[in-house]
């Protein structure tokens, strides 16, 4: 009977190894931003979808997210449960800050989702659309201020291509980087800035509960849902898509980056997963394995040329 009890013990143990990993995700930013929105979300989805037992969400925020990628890199190598959110904003951040760890000091597991950014102001502005702010800030560059994240990122980037479309030296840009989305979302709609750029997602609840008005979107077709123009359309040739990724350490062996990427794999199947990304208006852009290591090493050439291209790096 012992023997009996013990074998039911072990094949019961053997028949859960999906049960088996418990999860630290790091969101190198603060509470309320895009990458706080995409770890937590992961963290009801694999909690949810009974791919792990337990996840936690760690927040260290600073300089693009290069502080929490330093920390992660030095303090967890080698540990699987240990995952990082990341992406196009940490890429910039890196080149801009010039940050002795970058994304080849990780590994790379997958790109998740791809969002575009949003030009906002706060309901009381006097700016109607996006051709009036354009118009303002021709005629005074320094007086038309931009909140959004961190030097270097995505939004920084955005608000340079917009400058340089619209015939404004983007090194002239009055760009205030907020480390948060949570930070640069109160300074909008308190009016302490002219206009706010970030992902559309961040924007969608004020945006629709009418204390934020949406001025253009940096996608090429219109986003359905939305009553804004997108940025081409209204003569400024920008299109921009602010990706986001799941990293984990490095040090990991050939067996721990396969369990790890299968589990963020069965994830995005989910159909959890797949309605947050509805909910949440964002486009699934899972990408996995050499083709994500491939595009990520060109997505971070493009980024340098277009940050050398904008003034933001030399």
């Amino acid at each position: 009977m012992k023997h009996f009890a013990l074998a039911s013990l072990i094949a019961g143990a053997l028949s859960l190894p999906a049960m088996a990993a418990d999860y630290t995700i790091i969101a190198p930013a603060n509470p309320g931003g895009g990458w706080d929105q995409t770890a937590r979300t992961m963290q009801t989805v694999l909690q949810e979808a009974g791919i792990s037992r337990s996840v936690q969400v760690q927040n260290v925020p600073g300089a693009g997210g290069t502080i929490g990628l330093a920390q992660f890199v030095s303090q967890r190598k080698g540990d699987p449960s240990a995952l990082i959110v990341g992406g196009y904003v940490m890429v910039g951040a890196i080149l801009t800050n010039k940050s002795p760890v970058g994304l080849d000091d990780v590994t790379p597991i997958a790109r998740l989702t791809g969002e575009y950014e949003a030009v906002v102001v706060p309901a009381s502005s006097p700016f109607q659309s996006i051709g009036d702010l354009i118009a303002a800030l021709k005629e005074k560059p320094g007086a038309v201020s931009w909140a959004g994240g961190s030097a270097g990122g995505t939004d920084h980037i955005a608000v340079g291509l917009i400058a340089k479309a619209a015939g404004v030296d983007p090194t002239k840009i009055n760009y205030i980087a907020y480390s948060g989305g949570g930070e640069a979302l109160a300074a909008i709609l308190g009016a302490q800035v002219s206009a706010g750029v970030s992902s559309l997602g961040e924007f969608e609840g004020q945006i629709k509960a009418g204390t934020l008005r949406l001025l253009a979107v940096s996608s090429d077709e219109r986003v359905a849902g939305f009553d804004a123009p997108t940025l081409k359309e209204s003569g400024l040739d920008v299109v921009l898509e602010n990706w986001r990724m799941v990293a984990a350490v490095p040090g990991l062996t050939p067996e721990q980056k396969a369990a790890v990427s299968a589990d963020i794999e069965k994830m995005v199947k989910s159909a959890e997963w797949q309605k947050q990304l509805s909910d949440k208006g964002w486009a699934d852009t899972y990408l996995a394995g050499d083709a994500f290591d491939a595009q990520l090493k060109e997505d971070i050439a493009a980024t340098d040329a277009v940050l050398k291209d904008i003034g933001l790096v030399k």
